[in-house]
């Protein structure tokens, strides 16, 4: 724990309300441990149970996380808006960052155009009784609704068919941001092993033995490993779980038109399941909406909470994605993105093979790098003016790896990062050391 920052309090309400007031002001950073159970309670005064409730309680909010032998510590990204002192500090001036897994803003089609046509042919101001899907959107599927994008849609299907403490089957290594929205739901997080095609069969039949109640699969475009389900993958994972009354199948196609991959969908395997399709990734990130098709039972689920919540999503922004989809122009620009990603991608994991380097990409805009140490390599790597993420924010069991996000990358960069790259991972040995 930090040495500046020591919690109070008399109750559990109060202590824990001091832990989350020191992450909040960065004051306990992401990863810092605190102290065992007794001995802050003696610190405080308190009984040792008071103080376990008040980490329970922290627990099951997703801001703590115990380490086994390491304590209990500050989840790397606990859901609690922090001060911008206390956010992730930039990459060292003049480095490049290929941390952050966004889309190459320079390849989004341009919007202009299609907001001013809205804005002069829009149709009549919508009300409160007339909003909610557009019917040119719901005649594409029978059973449809929108989210405010895939991690909403996410959340808003593990809350409509599981409480806390549910088991939730997730890919190891996994998206990271679903990883934080399995802790704060207060939901327990079984990893799934992964290879370039998918889930593995044994994974999930474990998964489910240990008593899963849901399973999101990533489609394509696997974040961080970029594994698309293939349909041999596809068709086992059908069998597995054919007839599953009691298991929410949730899948999620987020890069869409740019994952380049054919789709294996694995919709229908059970009696509850969903399918989620954002736009974000080839249209642009400001554009927070998705596709959610599914059983009858689940849909209604969803539109029945977002009815009495958020009550829908914008019928302006379900116009301009109608008339994206429908622009031949914006779908030639969406191709030759998708074509870019991709060979930025293999050219990346040829320029690492020729250094002895296996990576994961098969599809997506992020490759994988399996090393044994994520910490010296990532510090290698920022010293050589590279920023990459490191392997344990989408890690449950999976090995060390990094992420390459390769949006920000121009054909003449892949040479030097994959140098850099092979430095950091295999670093020369100096005179006189061992190997």
């Amino acid at each position: 724990m930090s040495a500046h920052y020591q919690p109070t309090g008399t109750t559990a309400v109060e202590i824990s309300a001091s832990i989350e007031s020191g992450i909040r002001a960065g004051a306990l950073p992401p990863g810092a441990a605190l102290p065992p159970v007794r001995a802050l309670a003696a610190q405080l005064g308190v009984s040792p149970a008071t103080v376990a409730r008040a980490y329970q309680e922290l627990r099951q909010r997703g801001l703590l996380a115990t380490a086994g032998r390491h304590g209990t510590r500050v989840r790397p990204r606990p859901p609690v808006a922090a001060r911008r002192s206390a956010l992730r500090p930039p990459p060292l001036p003049g480095a490049r960052d290929l941390s952050r897994g966004e889309p190459d803003l320079r390849l989004l089609p341009p919007l202009g155009p299609h907001l001013a046509a809205l804005a002069t042919d829009g149709g009549p101001p919508v009300g409160y009784s007339d909003a909610g899907v557009l019917p040119e959107l719901a005649e594409a599927a029978g059973e449809l609704t929108l989210t405010g994008g895939a991690l909403d849609g996410i959340e808003r299907l593990l809350g409509a068919h599981l409480r806390p403490g549910d088991a939730v089957a997730v890919e190891d290594p996994g998206w990271a941001n679903l990883l934080d929205l399995v802790a704060a739901l207060g939901l327990r997080p079984i990893g799934v092993p992964l290879d370039d095609e998918g889930p593995l069969v044994a994974g999930v039949a474990a998964a489910l033995a240990a008593g899963a109640r849901a399973l999101i699969v990533t489609s394509r475009a696997q974040n961080p490993t970029g594994a698309a389900v293939s349909a041999a993958r596809a068709e086992a994972l059908r069998a597995l779980l054919a007839g599953r009354s009691d298991l929410l199948l949730i899948e999620d196609d987020h890069a869409a038109e740019l994952a380049r991959v054919p789709l294996h969908p694995l919709a229908g395997a059970t009696a509850s399941w969903a399918f989620l399709r954002s736009v974000s990734k080839p249209f642009g990130p400001d554009l927070r909406m998705a596709v959610l098709v599914g059983d009858e039972t689940t849909v209604a689920r969803v539109s029945g909470r977002t009815r009495v919540g958020a009550g829908w999503i914008s019928t302006v922004l379900q116009r301009l994605v109608l008339a994206l989809w429908r622009d031949p122009a914006v779908t030639e620009l969406v191709r030759r993105a998708a074509q870019s990603y991709e060979q930025r991608r293999e050219g990346l994991l040829a320029a690492l093979a020729a250094h002895g380097l296996t990576a994961h990409g098969r599809s997506g805009i992020n490759v994988w790098l399996p090393v044994a140490d994520e910490t010296s390599a990532v510090t290698a790597l920022r010293d050589a003016g590279w920023a990459v993420a490191p392997g344990a924010l989408y890690r449950i069991a999976a090995p060390p790896a990094l992420r390459i996000t390769v949006s920000p990358l121009d054909p003449t960069d892949l040479a030097p990062l994959a140098a850099a790259l092979a430095q950091a991972v295999n670093p020369p040995h100096p005179p006189g050391f061992p190997t």
